[in-house]
């Protein structure tokens, strides 16, 4: 889509990794203003790296214009020292633009889960974070690329020629290459596939309405109740509305009182909701993890279908990723997806947690189209297998102490986990301990 650039680029990203595919992007960014491309890149600043500077570093290349959220006062990257200034004003640097977006030339854009990073493209072996993007065209870019205009004015984006960058870090060539674990996907990128058949016709898109919800830049001062967009609003509002099913595949589960208020409701109505998430050893973040197990008893009480992830699938349809990667037994989910009786279809980048409620603004679309909701729910139908997943149940051991188990499908035969499964012990220990800390809006 870079490539194909004739007028405009505009980039959001809650992490911009200047890793192998990280690069391969910055080559194109740096090749498209070259032919006189505007571009505009807005970074968030919660979780860069040092190798990250080299991303940072495109706006001392004409035609590239770089400005980063919220940014830290210390640019350099000594976990202490940034932990030490976050210590000291947590109420403005816990605050983070979460959103993932791109637009071509206001007419074509990607919009979904997705950071720029090896893992989140799933061609790392030591992770793999299960994603998801949609191709947008038509009118509806048009709002999408507002929305990206009014992230870029808001006062918390700030140049980056006004911040104390460090000095650029060397680019790696190995990784300028494009080449990860025996792939060359420099000379993939190459063939111009699929965006090429996209636009020829060759594969067909799904033509349907969609609606953009988003949150306002500020979303922390209206949370607090002044003017502006929260989209968890129009969220729950269509949720509510489901009368048959509701699926969610989501990372992070660690639902608000209203959003629990939900799910119960329409379980109350008998409609079936099922939620696909990740395992203790497949969770890339345990803290989160922690705050899904306070909630985790609550949901099976009220009927609600839970599949867990394996960081070790026993087969890959539904995945995102081939064999040759999920050899490693390192996969999870990253993707955020949630169907609506099979009509309508949500993406986006908000997790279903009080993070994305109160401390990140987010991005997504709410799509009208019984063809894409079925093809997400057979994505659903597949991760949610016995031998790609552990389903927890309540085994009442008393009402007061009830008990759960884990079913699950290993070299054909069913399994029954009376303990959680976990990579080790302490795994498993440091989970408890983290689901007595008192931070569940943080998560």
């Amino acid at each position: 889509m870079i490539d194909r650039a004739e007028k405009t680029l505009d980039l959001q990203y809650f992490i911009f990794r200047g890793d192998a595919s990280g690069q391969l992007i910055v080559d194109a960014l740096s090749r498209a203003a070259a032919r006189g491309v505007a571009i505009r890149l807005l970074v968030d600043d919660g979780d860069t790296t040092a190798l990250d500077d080299r991303v940072l570093a495109l706006r001392s290349q004409p035609g590239i214009d770089v400005r980063v959220f919220n940014p830290f006062r210390y640019r350099g990257h000594n976990p202490l020292l940034r932990g030490v200034e976050f210590a000291l004003n947590s109420t403005r640097l816990d605050y983070r633009m979460h959103n993932k977006l791109l637009v071509v030339d206001n007419t074509l854009a990607l919009i979904g889960g997705r950071n720029i990073g090896n893992e989140y493209f799933q061609v790392d072996p030591i992770a793999q974070s299960a994603d998801d993007d949609v191709f947008v065209a038509g009118p509806l870019v048009h709002t999408l690329s507002a929305t990206f205009d009014e992230f870029w004015n808001s006062d918390l984006a700030v140049p980056i020629g006004a911040l104390n960058q460090p000095a650029t870090v060397a680019a790696d060539r190995a990784g300028q290459a494009g080449t990860l674990d025996g792939i060359d996907y420099s000379a993939r990128i190459a063939s111009g596939e699929p965006l090429a058949s996209l636009l020829d016709g060759r594969l067909a898109l799904v033509w349907a309405s969609a609606r953009v919800l988003y949150d306002t830049p500020d979303k922390k001062r209206a949370d607090a109740g002044a003017p502006g967009r929260l989209m968890v609003r129009d969220f729950i509002a269509a949720a509510r509305q489901v009368q048959r099913e509701y699926l969610m595949i989501n990372p992070y589960i660690v639902p608000t009182r209203g959003e629990m208020a939900m799910l119960t409701d329409l379980r109350d109505r008998s409609v079936r909701v099922g939620i696909v998430t990740n395992s203790l050893q497949s969770t890339r973040d345990p803290l989160a993890f922690a705050g899904y197990t306070r909630s985790r008893i609550e949901l099976l009480r009220h009927g609600i279908e839970l599949y867990e992830v394996r960081a070790q699938l026993g087969t890959t349809r539904g995945s995102g990723q081939t064999p040759r990667i999920s050899r490693y037994g390192t996969y999870g989910l990253h993707g955020k997806l949630m169907v609506f009786d099979r009509q309508r279809v949500f993406i986006g980048s908000m997790n279903f947690d009080e993070r994305s409620r109160h401390l990140n603004t987010e991005i997504g679309l709410i799509i009208d189209s019984p063809e894409l909701a079925e093809a997400t729910a057979t994505r659903f139908s597949n991760m949610a297998l016995p031998t790609n997943a552990y389903r927890p149940s309540l085994v009442a051991a008393s009402a007061s102490d009830p008990h759960l188990e884990w079913a699950t499908q290993e070299n054909g035969a069913p399994v029954i986990y009376h303990e959680e499964p976990a990579p080790s012990p302490w795994r498993r220990f440091i989970i408890r301990l983290l689901a007595l800390l008192p931070v569940r809006r943080e998560l």
